[in-house]
């Protein structure tokens, strides 16, 4: 595994590092790759005199290096001896003797086993190792990976990596007024561009095809060191680590290997550290310099940098994200404009001016038994004012525009999508074969072991072993149990919220202070929201851990189908969470109350809750706006900055703890970059990223009706996000590793899914939770002049006071003599009909009204979002252009390479040939040429030898 090591004399050049903190101890191969474990030597005691018990290993200070120009002598001993010298990791000093190893130690010893096969494979496949020596009793140790030219160039072309060729074409502009537009948009948002370095000419692009080492000479390759960039090159090596097996235990991959705890990271470094004067400039400076910080909050992202140092995968996410956030800036100024409508309109509203008149003597029903009086209406006159900010015939055009501003949104993104997969080459991208992951292989090797005590000779061992569908039954069964558990203790929080405000309610009507008395319903409903932001925080965070726990127990195969399960089990469960108190205050609080006199009683005297005199809009409008700002502030922005920061703490104390303090001489005082990203919390996936912000986007659309500010707070709350996100990629997370992907996966489907749950859940907010029907059904039906004036007394119905039951009727009332009739919100018989009290010919016209409403209103969404759709095709007509003019230029770029080569090969034959007629040995020359030949006139890489025989 390690091919040679230095002798104890040549330490002065063992601790030399490299400059950059980027390279192996020549300074010249680049780090691809960090493997980080601990490690724990056998307990030893000192004997005077003693020898070593292996003189052929060296002394403890030799270091170990992979394919450096060392003596040959000092690696024959090492390969003699099948590499076991070197592998041992550092015997004592003279005069050690090893006591018993007891159970630590054979697990250690089994460890460091692994490792060592595991390195001398990773060597068989063509990387080289650099090894730290380990000079400490315990402590932690790093193997650093290089791959050189071959290794990289082999894996490129078996995972298809497209390279940029020497081609390069002209990318075609839209002209017209498009062109003019774009150009003038470019010169206003100049400023807003972030100062990265750009492609000298815009206009082109370099023709790029997957790479091939027989067609080596298509490629520009200027530099073999810099041809793939470092995340390409980590890329590789990544995958080269999850391929490589190792016979203990059967182990795959790295994966495998860190779940056992043989290595307790596997990463790629980062460029360099982003911050300092003096250091060269990288690209993760540049990226810290001029995107992860909040004082550049008001530029573009640098898109393509992100994804070069990033990858695909999380470029996307970016690129998604930034979309998003600059379409919430126009739901946001609609949103702004139809909450200033409700503030202008509020002092020319006929029903709240109704309400508020002093001369209107609505006396009310009592809102509790005996210790609640009869009240006036006007006295609600605040709270119907408010309403009105919300409850306007504006709202139903913002939720028309929010519907339609989803779809916009999601037709923008395939648009978007589509450019981006153009420009980074991801056109045609096939989908990867996926390793197994680790869970799986162990629960597969149980499976074969276990059968293989039960095994009879009739069974059919040709059969590959797999996990079928009876083996994940306890799994499915524990996951379809557990999420059913999970939602109904969503529900019972929401009911047990629903009994705190009822008793509360209940309590404080019985306070003598007037104020208490008076403020009951801003109290309840103030500190049942917080208590229900609390309990939503708290089930969020066990949620996500029990949505892990229940999918590590399906043990899916791979990690595509691990995190698109997650995601869903995750989603469902959040979902719930946030959105099940919303729910209940927006469709069912006030809708089972009774009435007076036949009121609905919970836990024996306890009346059901209602909405207040303005309606129930008001309170889901509070309940929104309070989980919503809660939830961005709290979750989003205080865990997301402090439970990291906590977590590096808390590993940091914990390493000190565990690692001995002892003098370590002998390594570099100035830590490495691989020490310094080791600290850093390891990438853990963009699932909580994405989860958040599709959580916000339901906030943003399912009930937008009550809540018009929503995208504006969403917005606010973006601008930081998107900063947020990044100063954590580049500051706080190791480098994660690059993955290729075309599209943001199965998100799509949720927002799709969100989208159109949107207009339905709109729809009935409108028609059920507002009073925009009634009110259209008593202007256009039951208004005798056609303008509001007396609707607030068409929607209120009488009771006759001596129905009340007996021992509910207010106590010590001063006016309960003067009182006959009481009115109540409701569309009822009167107590002078035939049919008291019974639902009335309004409330059924209105009924119907409410569901015509809803029919039509999402009808009419559907339509315009088809439409929409429809009008805007998915691939922007110039990509999908410029994708076929790239294959006719690739094809005639294929003909006239071959074309030169042909012609190439046919002038050496004739040469070769004249050669011969003079009389020289032509077979030998023109082999000679041939293969000696590396380069054509035009500056093309050929290998003619090794690769073109056939030709």
């Amino acid at each position: 595994i390690i091919n040679n090591y230095l002798h104890g004399t040549h330490k002065e050049a063992v601790d030399k590092v490299s400059p950059s903190g980027m390279h192996f101890k020549d300074s010249k191969r680049k780090v691809d790759y960090v493997l980080a474990y601990h490690y724990r030597k056998r307990l030893a005691r000192h004997l005077p005199g003693a020898s070593s018990p292996d003189p052929t290993c060296g002394s403890a200070s030799l270091a170990l290096v992979s394919n450096g120009g060392t003596r040959k002598d000092h690696a024959e001993p090492q390969q003699q001896d099948g590499g076991q010298c070197a592998l041992q990791g550092q015997p004592g000093p003279p005069g050690a003797e090893v006591i018993e190893l007891g159970p630590l130690d054979t697990l250690e010893e089994e460890k460091q086993l692994q490792r060592e096969e595991y390195e001398r494979n990773l060597v068989e496949a063509g990387l080289e190792i650099e090894k730290d020596p380990e000079y400490k009793s315990q402590g932690l140790s790093f193997v650093r990976i290089h791959a050189p030219w071959q290794v990289l160039s082999r894996e490129a072309e078996l995972l298809k990596i497209k390279m940029p060729t020497k081609k390069m074409y002209e990318i075609t502009e839209e002209g017209g007024i498009l062109k003019t537009l774009n150009e003038i948009w470019c010169k206003l948002t100049k400023p807003l561009q972030p100062q990265v370095p750009q492609q000298e000419n815009t206009n082109m692009k370099s023709l790029s095809y997957p790479f091939s080492r027989e067609k080596i000479y298509l490629y520009n390759i200027k530099d073999k060191d810099t041809f793939f960039d470092n995340a390409t090159r980590s890329r590789i090596v990544h995958e080269i680590l999850k391929r490589t097996p190792t016979k203990a235990r059967n182990s795959m991959g790295i994966g495998t290997l860190i779940a056992n705890n043989v290595y307790d990271a596997a990463y790629p470094l980062h460029d360099g550290e982003y911050e300092g004067q003096n250091d060269d400039m990288n690209e993760r400076k540049l990226l810290y310099r001029e995107w992860a910080r909040y004082g550049v909050f008001y530029k573009f992202q640098p898109i393509d940098l992100i994804r070069k140092y990033f990858g695909e995968k999380i470029g996307l996410y970016f690129a998604w994200l930034g979309l998003y956030t600059e379409f919430l800036i126009p739901s946001s100024v609609v949103g702004i404009i139809v909450f200033l409508y409700g503030c202008i309109t509020i002092e020319s509203d006929i029903p709240s001016k109704e309400m508020c008149d002093q001369r209107n003597a609505f006396t009310m029903c009592p809102l509790c038994d005996k210790f609640c009086d009869y009240w006036n209406l006007s006295s609600a006159c605040a709270t119907a004012q408010a309403s009105h900010l919300f409850d306007n015939p504006a709202t139903v055009f913002f939720s028309i525009f929010m519907a339609l501003w989803a779809t916009m949104f999601l037709e923008q993104w395939k648009r978007l999508q589509m450019r981006l997969s153009y420009f980074w080459d991801l056109t045609g991208l096939e989908e990867e074969e996926e390793h197994p992951r680790p869970e799986y292989e162990t629960k597969l090797l149980q499976k074969k072991l276990k059968n293989k005590n039960i095994t009879t000779e009739n069974s059919n061992e040709g059969e590959k072993e797999k996990l079928t569908w009876s083996d994940r039954m306890p799994g499915y069964a524990a996951n379809f149990g557990l999420i059913l558990f999970m939602i109904m203790l969503t529900f019972s929080a929401v009911f047990g919220v629903i009994i705190y405000r009822i008793t509360t309610a209940a309590a404080l009507s019985f306070s003598t202070n007037e104020t208490t008395r008076s403020n009951v319903r801003v109290t309840v409903t103030a500190t049942a929201v917080i208590i229900n932001l609390v309990v939503i925080l708290i089930l969020d965070e066990i949620y996500g851990a029990v949505a892990k726990w229940l999918t590590e127990i399906e043990v899916p195969k791979t990690e595509k189908t691990f995190e698109e399960r997650l995601i869903l089990k995750a989603f469902l469960l959040k979902f719930v969470n946030s959105y099940a108190p919303i729910f209940y205050v927006a469709f069912f609080k006030g809708r089972f109350v009774g009435r007076p006199g036949r009121y609905v009683y919970v836990f024996d005297g306890y009346r059901m809750e209602e909405c207040a005199p303005g309606g129930c809009l008001m309170e889901l409008c509070i309940q929104l706006s309070i989980i919503m700002l809660g939830k961005q502030l709290i979750q989003n922005n205080l865990f997301e900055i402090g439970i990291p920061k906590l977590k590096k703490l808390f590993r940091k104390l914990k390493d000190e703890r565990t690692e001995p303090k002892e003098m370590d001489t002998n390594q570099s005082k100035d830590p490495q970059q691989w020490d310094l990203d080791y600290i850093l919390e390891p990438f853990t996936g963009l699932t909580p990223e994405y989860m958040e912000m599709i959580i916000q986007f339901g906030f943003v659309t399912l009930f937008v009706a009550s809540f018009p500010l929503a995208p504006l707070f969403a917005l606010l709350n973006n601008i930081i996000e998107v900063r947020l996100d990044a100063k954590k990629f580049v500051t706080e997370l190791r480098r994660p590793d690059t993955v290729r992907a075309k599209d943001i996966g199965i998100w799509y489907n949720i927002l799709s899914g969100i989208g159109k749950l949107s207009v339905i859940i709109n729809a009935f907010v409108i028609a059920v939770t507002s009073d925009f029907i009634p009110r259209l059904m008593y202007q256009y039906a039951y208004s005798q002049n056609g303008t509001m004036h007396g609707f607030i007394n068409h929607t209120l119905s009488y009771f006759n006071v001596s129905h009340l039951k007996a021992g509910t009727q207010p106590e010590n009332s001063p006016f309960a003599q003067d009182v006959l009739f009481c009115r109540f919100k409701d569309y009822r018989e009167p107590p002078w009909s035939q049919n008291q009290y019974e639902f009335s010919k309004q409330y059924w016209a209105v009924l119907s009204a409410r569901l015509a409403f809803v029919i039509l209103f999402q009808n009419l969404v559907m339509f315009l979002s088809v439409l929409v759709d429809w009008m805007i095709p998915d691939i922007p007509k110039d990509i999908s252009e410029q994708i076929k003019k790239e294959k006719s230029v690739l094809v005639d770029f294929f003909l006239k390479e071959e074309h030169e080569k042909l012609k190439l090969i046919e002038s050496f034959i004739t040469r070769d040939k004249e050669k011969q007629k003079s009389g020289t040995k032509g077979e030998r020359i023109r082999a000679a040429s041939f293969c000696q030949f590396n380069r054509s006139q035009k500056g093309h890489f050929s290998s003619f030898s090794s690769r073109h025989t056939e030709v």
